[in-house]
């Protein structure tokens, strides 16, 4: 449940999912029965980082550098700031209200949202799931598989009781970890990570071999994932409206 979203957890615990009123204690509640629907939670990853590490006594930075990004020469890569990736090519973010938004080193791993890496690092990961390495075909064939089809309005919070049955014509659902749908292309799985001036997108076509990640340092990067991608790739069949992701010149 952690992974495809079906938890009951919101988002943030320090955000109501459906007011979007600040919680000053960060409260943890569920809001909505488990496995009964899709609503994105970072609170659900945080749960299943915190049972891993408990099982096998190591954080969750440590576990990934030794099962992933070392073996995959992800040596730029981690989910906390490590010495070895020097201070002079960091990306500088920018804000909306013109600030500079400097990229956090973090000290703790945060499973949902900490993660530091590079295009060319996170194109090593992606190759090895694309080739299907390192993984049974078992375990591959259930980390893509929908666990649960989504009929939410929009992919993040708020939490609500509306529905849509927009994108059931490309099977849109959530495996383990990503989102997948069908298309011309075939299948499609894809995955995204934002925060501040970070923004950042990955589509993958893996009956065609085509693979697209984009990752930007500005607030309004989203505004661009559609006209490159169609540059790019053509007809991506990409569900931009539940994604909200509206581009630059266009009217919400």
């Amino acid at each position: 449940m952690c992974l495809s979203h079906t938890t009951g957890l919101p988002n943030i615990r320090w955000f109501h999912p459906s007011t979007g009123e600040m919680d000053s204690l960060g409260t943890l509640r569920i809001y909505f029965t488990p496995g009964s629907k899709y609503a994105y939670s970072g609170e659900g990853f945080r749960i299943l980082q915190l049972a891993i590490e408990e099982i096998m006594q190591k954080n969750v930075d440590e576990l990934a550098q030794e099962r992933i990004f070392n073996p995959f020469g992800m040596y730029r890569t981690g989910y906390t700031w490590h010495t070895s990736f020097g201070d002079e090519n960091v990306a500088v973010g920018h804000l909306n209200n013109g600030l500079i938004d400097q990229k956090k080193k973090r000290k703790e791993p945060v499973a949902g949202g900490s993660l530091v890496t590079t295009i060319a690092d996170y194109a090593r990961f992606i190759e090895q799931v694309m080739l299907k390495q390192h993984l049974s075909v078992k375990q591959y064939e259930e980390m893509f598989s929908p666990q649960i089809s989504i009929h939410s309005v929009k992919q993040f919070p708020p939490i609500t009781s509306e529905v849509t049955n927009e994108n059931d014509g490309i099977g849109l659902s959530y495996g383990l970890g990503w989102g997948l749908f069908n298309c011309k292309l075939g299948r499609a799985f894809f995955k995204e990570g934002n925060g501040d001036s970070w923004r950042n997108y990955n589509i993958n076509y893996p009956d065609k071999g085509i693979s697209v990640i984009i990752m930007t340092n500005s607030e309004n990067g989203e505004t661009l994932y559609q006209e490159l991608l169609e540059t790019i790739v053509g007809e991506t069949y990409i569900p931009w409206k539940w994604q909200d992701y509206i581009p630059y010149n266009h009217k919400k």
